[in-house]
């Protein structure tokens, strides 16, 4: 009949959009635990900048990262493991998990009766910010992507 268009294929097309939107999904999720991965190493690399002996003075100056000892806070973190809410957001948790892993990040009062002022001694953080402006973290994202786009 003149005039009319027929349009086949509508429902392999959608078959197909939604295998590209599962294959995203996990490549956002391996992405991101890479990006957390990648943190990880950065900070634990900050962590190991310096050292010194147990009761020895620290050669750390505030607002650098702390001077391993014993390797403790370098060593001990979670595993990141990627969660989704469902709605396309993605959340990784990367954390060491020692005691005072807090209080080198960040500073703060600490010993008996909290007499002594710690300063921060940022190692985390700057492991965040170097990544993200190295476009390391960008870079995973848009190779996992586009692999997952193009099968």
């Amino acid at each position: 009949m003149p005039g009319t268009v027929v349009i086949t294929g509508i429902v392999e097309l959608g078959e197909a959009l939604e295998a590209m939107a599962a294959r995203v999904e996990a490549a956002t999720a391996e992405a991101v635990k890479l990006a957390a991965g990648l943190v990880g190493e950065r900070a634990r690399a900050n962590l190991s900048l310096t050292s010194h002996e147990r009761g020895t003075p620290t050669p750390s100056a505030p607002n650098q990262p702390p001077s391993m000892i014993s390797g403790t806070l370098r060593d001990n973190w979670t595993d990141p493991l990627p969660v989704s809410d469902g709605a396309g957001t993605w959340v990784c948790t990367l954390a060491p998990t020692t005691v005072y892993a807090g209080i080198q990040e960040y500073g703060g009062w600490t010993g008996r009766n909290h007499a002594s002022y710690l300063p921060p001694r940022p190692y985390l953080r700057p492991a965040v910010d170097d990544l993200l402006a190295s476009g390391l973290v960008e870079d995973a994202f848009v190779r996992a992507w586009t692999a997952a786009i193009h099968v």
